[in-house]
């Protein structure tokens, strides 16, 4: 009986031996697995990172927060604290003349055309120069920071008075002082522009993990860029406490957050730079959108206004 030949071809394919698994598969699988993965991690749910240690920041980053710790410094006159917090910077090996080289390539910049960036320039140049240091802020400065003047011209009265003419043979009437006004040239100083801000809102929100804490955004006139170094103060019962923006870099370089006590009231204000909030800050108990218990929490906003 002569074999079918279909059956010897069938029988070759079913008998020939199984590969463990498929390359094509396994490249394939791992490629979508990163993919889906890295869309997870960056779309869907993304770390946010906490607690950023300051010498990890980006050299950005860090010059907005050395600006931070000089007006606080410019605030409190705490050097030993300024000095502490610019060694955990890590910047290198003279802390101080890094203050200098910061100041020195933010005068360079934009950073001195509006009112806050020159005082921050000039909150570092007092640090600096007290500290026997010397940067290329000081020249640009002193020739960027002249106050300006302006020119008027105000009429004053004045009394001129008029001589007799000599005796001539001929006797004239003598003649009285007359009164003219001269006009003279005066110059009159203007006042250098002054860093204001105004109280933009202020909203609430419920968070178990935000709870009791108010957080405070100043902005320049845009805004949109945020300030550091902005000095802020916070008043309950006959009691005062102030605080920074720009020390969590990570939050905004314009952000500060300063936390609550149950049931007190607090406002805010900007000392020497702007009116206190016009209602008060009460810390009264909320409920999370979970069904948990907390402390209501605020986001105020402050912007510039020059």
């Amino acid at each position: 009986m002569t074999p079918n030949p279909n059956e010897r071809v069938r029988s070759r394919r079913y008998n020939r031996p199984r590969r463990a698994f498929s390359w094509l598969g396994v490249i394939l699988g791992l490629t979508l697995g990163m993919a889906g993965g890295f869309y997870w991690a960056w779309e869907v749910s993304p770390i946010v990172e906490y607690d950023t240690e300051p010498w990890q920041l980006n050299p950005q980053d860090r010059a907005a927060f050395v600006v931070a710790i000089m007006l606080r410094y410019d605030a409190d006159g705490d050097v030993g604290a300024a000095v502490q917090s610019l060694i955990d910077l890590r910047l290198q090996d003279d802390p101080i003349q890094a203050v200098a080289d910061t100041a020195c390539q933010l005068a360079t910049t934009g950073y001195i055309n509006s009112a806050t960036g020159l005082r921050a320039i000039r909150a570092m140049m007092n640090f600096y120069q007290a500290q026997a240091r010397i940067g290329c802020a000081d020249d640009l400065i002193q020739s960027a920071s002249i106050v300006p003047t302006q020119i008027v011209e105000i009429a004053v009265a004045t009394t001129t008075a008029t001589l007799p003419p000599p005796d001539t043979k001929t006797p004239t009437p003598g003649t009285a002082s007359d009164t003219t006004a001269t006009p003279n040239r005066l110059i009159v100083p203007t006042s250098a522009p002054q860093s204001d801000f105004i109280f933009v809102n202020a909203t609430t929100f419920c968070e178990s993990a935000n709870s009791g804490v108010i957080q405070v955004f100043i902005y320049e006139i845009d805004g949109v860029s945020g300030i550091p170094g902005q000095v802020i103060r916070a008043r309950w019962e006959n009691q005062e406490n102030t605080f920074f923006t720009g020390l969590k870099p990570e939050r905004g370089i314009g952000y500060a957050d300063f936390d609550m006590q149950p049931d007190v009231s607090y406002l805010l204000d900007l000392p020497g730079a702007s009116d206190p909030i016009p209602q008060p800050l009460v810390a009264v108990s909320c409920t999370t959108s979970d069904g948990q218990r907390a402390l209501i929490s605020y986001r105020v906003v402050f912007r510039s206004v020059s």
